[in-house]
Parts: C-alpha cells; sequence; structure tokens
C-alpha cells in the first residue's frame, strides 16, 4: 500500500542528530522501532506498573503489554489512513519508556522530589532515554532515533522544558510546543491510540481485580451499549469473562472506526499537501463529538472506581514512599549508584535517572536494602 501524500515517509525524514548512512534493508522508521524493541528500557517495562503493582498479578497489565497494545491499535488505524504504520509502531513502543517503577504514583512522588531542581516528567524523559541514557553504540550516547519518532515520542512539554529543548536543539523537537503547531499525523495518532487502549484494558483489569464491577460499568454508555449488543447477538452466553471480552472488544472496533472516519474527514477537508502542511493545520487526529464524550465519561469514571479505590491508592501510598525513600538515600548516599550514575555533576538529575529506569521489583529491593524497611505489602 503507498503512503499518503500527507503521511510522514521516510525518504523525506528531517534526519538524525548524528548523521549516519543508511541501512540497506530498512528505511529510518524501521531502524527506529528496531533499535527501541533492543533497548534496554524497553525490556524493562515488563516488569513495570500500569495499575496493579507487577507482584499483584500476573496476568495485568505492564507498561510493556499497554505499549504493545498501544502498537497495534495505531497501525490498524494507519492502514486505514495510509499513515507509516512503522513510524505508528515506533512511536507507540517509545512512549512509556521514560515511565518511573510503580505507574504514575512513581512518576508524581519524583515530580515532587524534583520540585527544585527542574521536577519530572515522563513524557519528556522518555525522550532522554532515547536521547542519552540508553548506552547501545559507541558513537554516541542514547538511540539516535529519527526526527519524526522522536517528536511523536515528545508528547507533552511545559513551556520553561520546551525552551531548554529548543536551546539545545534549535528547531527540533520542542520548536511546535513555542509555535503551537501540530506533530506528523502518526504522532498525533500514537497519542488518542494510548488512550483507546489504556481505557479499554483498565476496564478488563478492574473488572479482573475485582475492584470494579460489571454491574457498576453499566452506567457508563460506551461500555453498557456494547455489552447489550454482545448478549442479543449471543444470547446463549451467560455474564463472565466471554462477554466482558466481547463488549471490550466491540469497544475498541466502534472507536477504532470512529477515528478513522473523523480523521479522514477531517484530512479531506484541510486538504495537507504533505507533513508538513499537517504540522501547519490543525490537530487531524480526532474522535467525533459523541465519542469523545463517551471516552471522556469512561475515563471519569475510571478515575473515581479504579484509580481512586482504597485498594489501589493504599498500594500507591506506599510506593511513593519507596521512590521518596530511594531518592533520598541515593542523594545521601550517591556511591550506591553504579558509577556512571554517581559520577555526574547533577547529582539530583542522575539519581532521578536512576530511580526513573528501575523495575518495580529492583526499586522495592533497592529500598528494603538501603533503608531496611519493607516498602510495599
Amino acid at each position: 500500500m503507498s503512503l499518503a501524500a500527507y503521511a510522514c515517509h521516510p525518504a523525506r525524514s528531517r534526519g538524525r542528530r548524528h548523521a549516519e548512512p543508511p541501512a540497506p534493508t530498512r528505511d529510518a522508521f524501521q531502524r527506529d522501532r528496531d533499535r527501541i524493541v533492543h533497548s534496554t528500557a524497553f525490556r524493562r517495562l515488563v516488569y513495570k506498573t500500569q495499575v496493579f503493582l507487577n507482584h499483584e498479578g500476573d496476568l495485568f497489565r505492564t507498561r510493556l503489554t499497554h505499549s504493545l497494545e498501544v502498537a497495534q491499535l495505531g497501525r490498524s488505524i494507519a492502514r486505514a489512513l495510509r499513515l507509516n504504520e512503522d513510524l505508528v509502531e515506533a512511536i507507540a513502543l517509545a512512549h512509556d519508556l521514560g515511565h518511573t517503577p510503580f505507574g504514575h504514583a512513581g512518576q508524581d512522588a519524583l515530580n515532587a522530589c524534583m520540585a527544585e531542581h527542574g521536577g519530572f516528567e515522563h513524557n519528556l524523559q522518555s525522550l532522554r532515554v532515547v536521547d542519552a541514557l540508553e548506552h547501545r553504540y559507541p558513537q554516541y550516547d542514547g538511540l539516535n532515533l529519527s526526527f519524526e519518532t522522536r517528536e511523536g515520542i515528545l508528547k507533552h512539554c511545559s513551556r520553561a522544558n520546551a525552551e531548554r529543548i529548543e536551546a539545545a536543539e534549535p528547531q527540533g523537537v520542542a520548536r511546535r510546543f513555542l509555535d503551537r503547531t501540530q506533530p506528523g499525523l502518526e504522532a498525533q495518532l500514537c497519542n488518542l491510540a494510548d488512550a483507546i487502549a489504556y481505557n479499554a484494558h483498565d476496564i478488563d483489569d478492574g473488572v479482573r481485580s475485582g475492584l470494579i464491577s460489571v454491574e457498576q460499568l453499566a452506567d457508563v454508555e460506551l461500555f453498557e451499549r456494547y455489552r447489550r449488543e454482545a448478549l442479543a447477538e449471543h444470547p446463549h452466553l451467560q455474564e463472565g469473562r466471554r462477554v466482558l471480552y466481547e463488549t471490550i472488544r466491540r469497544m475498541l472496533s466502534a472507536q477504532v472506526y470512529d477515528v478513522i472516519d473523523t480523521t479522514r474527514a477531517a484530512i479531506e477537508a484541510q486538504a495537507p499537501a504533505d507533513a508538513d502542511a499537517v504540522r501547519q493545520a490543525p490537530p487531524l487526529v480526532a474522535f467525533s463529538g459523541v465519542m469523545q464524550a463517551q471516552s471522556e465519561a469512561l475515563k471519569q469514571f475510571l478515575f473515581r472506581n479504579l484509580y481512586r479505590h482504597p485498594q489501589v491508592t493504599q498500594t500507591t501510598d506506599q510506593a511513593s514512599e519507596v521512590v521518596r525513600g530511594l531518592f533520598d538515600a541515593y542523594l545521601a548516599r550517591g556511591t550506591e549508584m553504579p558509577a556512571s550514575y554517581a559520577e555526574r555533576r547533577d547529582r539530583h538529575r542522575a539519581v532521578a535517572d536512576y530511580i526513573a529506569g528501575m523495575t518495580d521489583r529492583f526499586a522495592m529491593r533497592e529500598h528494603e536494602r538501603l533503608t531496611g524497611r519493607r516498602g510495599i505489602a
């Protein structure tokens, strides 16, 4: 299938920060994807929390399985819109590389620890991982990814951080946050695929955990509509796992088709000639108004009933204490970190980088070793 004119074409990539000869059998975005898959940070995602801590159950999503689901949804939509699937996959697989152990609780705790030292944001940390913290190549630090992949990884950025990145990389990946322009369509798509994926799989994990029920979800229009459809079409099924899976499958399909139709109409109306024209246009990848409202209602339900469930908050409070304990311990005894971190001049950022790269279970072991306390029951 040929790419649309408005897609990101690898032959017209804005290139890498360090020039390299092209690979003989792969284009620029395929090469980016492969470098991400082989990175240490990508492997660590298998032991990093999505909602439930890694030790709480073998079947709950982790950052790795979440990233794979985002990539699958993104590629499906990209194919229908004739966007670059390889670029979508690369962005999707890399978008959470900078996430801390213990999910958003870990990020919030680390941000508080770094409040007077530039703060911490996992999305910006993902860019730091691929630009500097991976050490796999003799010529440079980082993975030396193409501009378009890095643009997609940096989904959010404060003005202060954008100005700092822009000073080091003029007209680079942070420029759009200063100009208020858009990234390419592939990057826009990954941002929405991320939301579709976590809403759906957090329902699955939430019901599996017993913290939310199908009965509670009856008040969520996006869920209840497709549950009723599933039961009407398969009346032999009783309420249970198969009904839940079929409901989520139909929800996902409806959202994917909605994004395809809405985005296709927006592209036709805007008629961007190429990827650069996309960057000057308003956001083009979107839900319809109805689907956006239903998706937001589901998100609010999950926030109230799952993410703020007492059992989840109790665990995340303990996880926050682990991160704060680790930060204080390494700041006081830097030699407890590997030399590559301990010898850096910016001790606070070095500690944040080291902790952010940890898996859940390694962070728990280190906390117990350094403090003598078991941080998470």
